[in-house]
């Protein structure tokens, strides 16, 4: 039985925002997010995870020629993918069309390959089995809610991969122990407000109040031993952020 926690700054009483409320607000940030310095200035340790995000994927899939980048936003993993592998056809898959448009303005210059783009919640959008190398996830599984979703969504991905195939998350994340998790939320808050004063930490922090129930680095690595993984990585953590990969 996997164990339910609670999100540090939960508040009992708010209800979390739908799918459309939060496709509503991407659809009018497409400009921060396709720039890879101001798009993530809320993100501790932003650049260096997917610089090591993506230079282990590269290491650990040479030869891949297939790559699936869900919740893909503007296309920031993607682009670093493709400097480091030029010769992956690429899916990007967002609930924004916005972002999916813009994705692939950024992507085609970089790829000597297809680039196909669905405009879909990734819950619910299917996938042939075992047909990607490489499966990206960048601030997206954050928006699963139930246990079931999770579940649902991990056993999609493992079915969709290759044989030696590479699931790569880079999230925002949580602790089993509560007071480490607010430790950390503390942590998170004195950045952002370093970043850009108290208006940016009490707009941030309220936003993923609304939007966001994020799960234990544990919790989730359990979870994709169970789906089936064959050996799970840390590549960075910091605070409640977390980069780490699976592969099948």
């Amino acid at each position: 039985m996997i164990a339910v926690f609670i999100f540090p700054c939960y508040n009992a009483g708010m209800t979390k925002a739908a799918v459309s409320e939060i496709r509503e607000r991407f659809d009018g940030d497409v400009e921060r997010f396709s720039n890879v310095i101001t798009g993530q200035t809320s993100v501790m340790d932003a650049a260096l995870a997917l610089e090591v995000g993506t230079e282990a994927v590269r290491r650990l899939v040479q030869n891949g020629q297939t790559l699936l980048d869900l919740g893909c936003g503007a296309g920031n993993w993607t682009v670093k993918l493709l400097e480091k592998l030029p010769n992956l056809a690429c899916t990007l898959v967002d609930i924004s069309r916005p972002m999916l448009e813009r994705a692939r303005e950024r992507v085609a210059p970089l790829s000597r390959q297809n680039i196909t783009i669905l405009e879909s919640d990734f819950r619910t959008v299917q996938f042939e089995a075992e047909s990607f190398d490489i499966i990206t996830a960048g601030a997206t599984l954050h928006h699963l809610r139930d246990d079931d979703e999770w579940i649902a969504v991990f056993t999609k991905i493992y079915a969709a991969l290759r044989h030696n195939g590479c699931f790569l998350i880079s999230d925002l994340v949580t602790h089993e122990n509560e007071i480490l998790a607010r430790y950390d939320w503390e942590r998170w808050g004195a950045y952002l407000e370093n970043a850009g004063g108290p208006e940016m930490r009490e707009t941030i922090l309220t936003l993923c109040e609304r939007e966001d129930t994020p799960r234990p680095l544990n919790w989730q690595m359990e979870l994709l031993r169970r789906t089936g993984f064959k050996s799970i990585e840390i590549l960075h953590k910091n605070a409640c952020f977390a980069t780490f990969c699976a592969i099948k």
